[in-house]
């Protein structure tokens, strides 16, 4: 969507909205840093985000990579940076291309600052002089497809201090097509509100975001005033100056004064705040927090977040397995053939194709994956992690990239008694039967709905199991399974191709909708995924540790079924499958042998119910 629609409906609404900026990081680990950042500050609600480009454009293609991220795959409005400097045309071209594929609409068309060794700015051959000639470039080639802002500056830029003179240069770019205008960070109130006055004598009509810089420590707060050359009222230089050397305390005052600031350009009729958050939450979250703008409740749409890619905005079918791994999700349909129509394709589809394209493997080194998860030895070891991280004592597991969900605090005590025995719980859910769609935990979608879900849950189950559990499953006819190795031998009593619908919602003047789904098809594209996350896991290991055998003969032996109970109003009518069925004599060790061969040593017991005989 565009900015300036979005300010428009704001300014309508008298309701307060808020921006940030984020900036290409000098690592890879910072980059997925940030990424994680990005992910947790979708829950304060902004607008949209913006993604610097660099003097020079020097990190041109990390900006590129960043936007489609974020615009795709954690679907924030996303609007690119671009600039003049050092950017021959076909740079332009190509980032401009990245920008629409990746489904980004909005582009902030500066001139840029000179790279770092040169004093002034200069023009590239073939390439832009002004903002004015990029802003008109982008309009001839895409017409309306971007929403093209330009930066505005109530105190002069680097090398321009004469801010009529700028005005008249803003007026130029806003009639070579930009639609609006994001202001260099100030903190004098009567300064940027003068300018302002000034910019609409001059007959500009577009919407004017003004910059705010939240104070993080008194060091960079003085360092970025004095880049900018933006005056510091006096009474900040009052408060500040005693706690200059106390972080904690400069954060507090600051969280005051950048408030009191907001709430002043509030007042007066500003409606739209922009953050500069040099890649940090802390800062601008104690001050939205002061001016009551923090959503309440993240608001759901839909289940699971949309994504905002290109041809993904209409999106509302997601097969449920990839709940817990949204980003491989997202990078792996981006092609499937029949995307987003509610159908995932067929085997014939490039999703089915090679996975290391995606990307899905393991985030983190491994030695951050070794801490997290310890040096497993036995079966028991690898229960222990699981039960730990239902109770919330780990943050994540392979298959997992955040921490538990409280959506399944219903069914807690059940997946720890589950893991404990040896069946290892990768995914689930509760049994819903029409809830409120404003419900804390389960609701999603617009008021005054209903929302249902049916009972499911996602298991790894040793081959010796795996046959007791397909028996008592098939002697009910109201669930339906699906269950594959690592080889696909699959096993299932689905009938037919189809999905089918494990999560719907019911809303006034709307047909119903059914946004998570389980089917045949993707649940096989899910398995090559799945178990190749275990052998990722299992190579965080030495070729000779106990731990990378353990690992790899669970991958190259069990079986991951996923299991749905088709009547929404049993609550717990699947954990009855798996009574009396577990792993005896868990902590029996694996042991290399046959010349290499990752097998078990000696095979652990099986009890399969309370009546029936143990199976050695």
């Amino acid at each position: 969507m565009h900015i300036s629609a979005k300010l428009e409906e704001a300014a309508k609404a008298k309701r307060t909205t808020f921006s940030f900026e984020f900036f290409p990081p000098k690592t890879a680990q910072g980059v997925q840093n940030l990424y994680d950042r990005m992910d947790r500050m979708h829950g304060f609600g902004p607008a949209f985000i913006d993604i610097t480009w660099g003097a020079g454009g020097r990190h041109s293609q990390l900006t590129c990579d960043m936007v489609k991220v974020a615009q795709s795959v954690y679907g924030l409005e996303t609007c690119m940076h671009l600039t003049c400097t050092d950017m021959e045309k076909s740079k332009i071209d190509e980032a401009l291309k990245e920008a629409y594929s990746a489904g980004c609409t909005n582009i902030l068309a500066l001139r840029g600052d000179p790279p770092r060794e040169k004093e002034k700015w200069e023009s590239t051959a073939g390439g832009f002089k002004y903002a004015k000639d990029l802003v008109k470039y982008i309009r001839d080639t895409y017409g309306n497809h971007f929403d093209v802002g330009v930066a505005g500056y109530a105190e002069g830029c680097d090398d321009q201090r004469d801010t009529d003179l700028l005005i008249d240069h803003l007026k130029q770019k806003v009639d070579a097509g930009a639609t609006f205008i994001v202001t260099q960070m100030f903190y004098d109130v009567d300064i940027f509100l003068g300018w302002v006055q000034k910019v609409r004598d001059r007959g500009i009509t577009v919407p004017i975001i003004p910059g705010i810089m939240p104070i993080h420590t008194h060091a960079s707060f003085m360092r970025r005033a004095t880049w900018s050359k933006c005056h510091i009222p006096a009474e900040w230089t009052k408060a500040l100056e005693p706690v200059k050397n106390d972080d904690a305390a400069v954060r507090e005052v600051g969280k005051g004064l950048v408030t009191t600031m907001c709430k002043r350009l509030i007042d007066a009729g500003i409606t739209h705040l922009h953050f500069y958050t040099m890649n940090l939450a802390q800062s601008t979250r104690m001050v939205l927090e002061e001016l009551s703008v923090l959503p309440d409740l993240e608001s759901k749409e839909l289940p699971w977040r949309r994504s905002l890619g290109l041809n993904r905005r209409d999106e509302n079918v997601r097969p449920i397995f990839w709940r817990n791994r949204k980003a491989s999700y997202v990078a792996r349909t981006q092609d499937w053939d029949e995307f987003p129509n509610g159908r995932w394709g067929d085997s014939r589809s490039p999703a089915f194709g090679e996975l290391d394209t995606y990307g899905i493997g393991l985030k983190g080194t491994n030695e951050q994956n070794i801490k997290l998860w310890g040096h497993p030895q036995s079966l028991k070891d690898v229960a222990d992690l699981f039960v730990r991280y239902m109770q919330g004592k780990v943050d994540s597991l392979p298959w997992s990239e955040s921490p538990i969900s409280n959506e399944v605090d219903s069914l807690k005590e059940g997946l720890v008694d589950l893991n404990s025995r040896g069946i290892l719980t990768i995914n689930s859910q509760p049994a819903v039967n029409g809830v409120s769609s404003t419900h804390p935990v389960h609701g999603w979608g617009p008021r005054h709905g209903f929302v249902y879900q049916k009972a499911y849950i996602e298991v790894l189950v040793s081959p010796e199991l795996i046959s007791e559990l397909i028996t008592r499953i098939e002697r009910n006819p109201d669930i339906t399974y699906h269950a594959v190795n690592k080889h696909s031998d699959l096993k299932s009593n689905v009938a037919e191709e189809g999905p089918n619908a494990v999560t719907w919602g019911v809303f006034p003047g709307k047909e119903i909708v059914q946004p998570t789904i389980v089917e045949t098809v993707s649940f096989l594209a899910w398995k090559d995924e799945f178990f190749r996350l275990g052998e990722d896991w299992a190579k965080c290991y030495d070729a000779a540790s106990p731990s990378r055998y353990l690992i790899e003969n669970l991958m190259d032996t069990y079986y991951l079924i996923n299991i749905v109970h088709n009547d929404f109003h049993e609550t717990h009518g699947i954990f009855p499958l798996f009574h009396g069925l577990s792993i005896k004599d868990l902590d029996m060790p694996f042991h290399k042998v046959n010349g290499g061969d990752s097998t078990l040593s000696v095979r652990p017991h099986i009890k399969l119910h309370d009546s029936q005989p143990v199976l050695n």
